[in-house]
């Protein structure tokens, strides 16, 4: 994926603001996304300060924005808490699989990635939907994960997704593109 941001930024600083708000997060931010889609020259592919506020509209218009996703993730991956997006994602390349031996490898590896207990990203689900996804992994369909995939969309919304919202890197990045706007 080219959305991945594999090093976040350390200068975000998630804490609470102390009075002075650091200035450069935001314009970090925007040039960090400018280069991670430096092939989209394009102005209607460009971030701007409408969109990004669309961002605050809902979940599925932030994930549907590949700024939206990227700044989403990168925000997750500061508070160590990325397991969520990244399975929500994995889910939706697997659902586009066709060949069901690709299919069977991919639930299985899925599934020990992120279902089953105690693996390296295992996401917040009740036991009964990660002994079903078990069962279905042995004879994988595309809607094996459906459930499990309902219930983190579910968790992102009512818990990350208001984090983000209210998170310095959001509102940095919003008052860097109003200044850039005024500016014209």
């Amino acid at each position: 994926h080219g959305l991945i941001v594999q090093n976040p930024p350390t200068q975000f600083n998630m804490a609470g603001d102390d009075g002075g708000r650091n200035k450069n997060l935001g314009k970090n931010l925007m040039c960090r996304l400018k280069c991670m889609f430096s092939d989209s020259s394009a102005p209607e592919s460009r971030l701007s300060l409408e969109d990004t506020q669309q961002w605050a509209h809902s979940l599925d218009r932030l994930l549907g924005s590949k700024y939206g996703l990227a700044t989403f993730r990168t925000f997750l991956k500061l508070e160590y808490s990325d397991e969520n997006i990244e399975f929500w994602l994995t889910c939706e390349d697997y659902k586009k699989l066709t060949s069901s031996h690709k299919m069977t490898a991919r639930a299985k590896k899925i599934f020990e990635q992120f279902v089953k207990a105690e693996s390296p990203k295992e996401i917040n689900i009740d036991y009964h939907t990660r002994e079903e996804i078990k069962r279905s992994v042995r004879k994988p369909t595309v809607q094996c994960f459906d459930e499990a995939q309902k219930i983190v969309y579910g968790l992102m919304e009512r818990d990350s997704y208001p984090r983000f919202l209210r998170s310095e890197m959001y509102k940095s990045l919003l008052e860097s593109l109003a200044e850039d706007a005024e500016r014209g």
